[in-house]
């Protein structure tokens, strides 16, 4: 079955508020039908909700865990795993090229050698960290490909596989992020400092409600994320917003028992333009609590061609033309980090001089 979420989200803007819910799918119920839901939730939003998903809670657990323990510590111990180079420990400076957010985070290489050694720097019981990640990882990749799956399927595409094949390549350049926002009171940066209790955090049940007028801070900025597919899983705490194809900011309540996805770069060029990347962003909400959120990003091995399939040419009956000029993941990743977070990096791969 395929439900709109109860929880209705608003459009703010000079028009009039529009309730709007997120695209939620239960991957529990006929196949068929599931599998044309998600098409048309990657057509319309780019963006839509998992539930019945295949990933464990106590998986879920115990990374969480693991998450909370890490960020829990004295930013001196935190800083042995950094700086984030682009792996590693990161505060505030995200990427390479100015941008800043009020958070701080891990980014970590989704394999199974490079946790094992970043687990070294990371955690007092490295075996620990890096089984737990490693079970975490696994397990959305699963997930991301059994969606993959789901996606051929109900394009019709001959080759069932022909998506998930290059996230279950070995060589997959798949990366795990987990990021940390602090509460957005006049104590926030005790976070940084280390003088916050997890625990008396945890006692705080009724998080501050914003009021007219109250300000948010920019957590992480606007952007779209380069790889083909993320999912994302966050704690009870709000901030998360995606930006709708008319322009509007639309937030998105929070649901620690359930997993988004969101529509990267990569595949909207390989569905020439079919699908769109989800613009979104992290504002740090009156809270007292911190968020986080943990966010597995699916890519092909750096040598892969990224480009439409003919058969996705034929199934869009206004084009028979590619939109991009074929490029490797690798290509597309260096482009990445040379330019800023809400920079649209399509545009350089554009076969023609129409805008993202």
């Amino acid at each position: 079955m395929v439900v709109a979420t109860p929880t209705p989200l608003l459009r703010r803007g000079n028009k009039k508020n529009t309730a709007f819910g997120v695209p939620t799918i239960d991957l529990s119920e006929d196949k068929s039908k599931v599998s044309e839901m998600i098409v048309k939730a990657c057509e319309e939003y780019g963006f839509f909700k998992v539930v019945n998903h295949s990933v464990p809670k106590k998986v879920i657990a115990r990374m969480e865990r693991e998450a909370v323990d890490f960020f829990s510590r004295p930013i001196l111990q935190k800083q042995r795993a950094g700086p984030a180079a682009p792996f590693g420990y990161g505060c505030k400076n995200i990427g390479f090229n100015g941008d800043k957010g009020d958070l701080e985070y891990i980014l970590l290489e989704a394999n199974s050698t490079s946790l094992s050694q970043r687990a070294k720097t990371i955690s007092n019981d490295p075996s620990t960290f890096s089984s737990v990640t490693n079970d975490y990882v696994s397990a959305v990749r699963k997930l991301v490909c059994d969606i993959l799956e789901l996606v051929a399927e109900g394009l019709w595409m001959e080759d069932k596989f022909i998506f998930s094949k290059l996230i279950s390549d070995t060589q997959n350049d798949s990366c795990f992020r987990v990021n940390h926002y602090p509460p957005n009171n006049h104590h926030h940066e005790e976070v940084f400092n280390n003088h916050w209790d997890p625990e008396e955090e945890r006692l705080h049940i009724s998080p501050f409600i914003p009021t007219v007028g109250s300000k948010s801070r920019v957590g992480f900025g606007e952007h779209t994320d380069p790889q083909i597919l993320t999912i994302l899983r966050s704690n009870d705490v709000s901030g998360l917003q995606i930006c709708s194809h008319d322009g509007f900011w639309i937030p998105v309540p929070p649901d620690p028992n359930e997993f988004f996805v969101l529509v990267g770069d990569s595949f909207q060029a390989l569905m020439n333009g079919r699908f769109t990347s989800v613009r979104h962003r992290v504002l740090a909400m009156n809270s007292w609590k911190t968020r986080m959120s943990m966010m597995y990003f699916a890519a092909p091995a750096l040598d892969t061609w990224i480009t439409a399939p003919p058969q996705i040419n034929n199934i869009i009956i206004s084009t028979s033309n590619n939109m991009y000029r074929p490029f490797t993941w690798g290509e597309f990743k260096q482009i990445v980090y040379s330019l800023r977070l809400a920079d649209c990096r399509l545009d350089y791969f554009k076969n023609h001089t129409q805008s993202c």
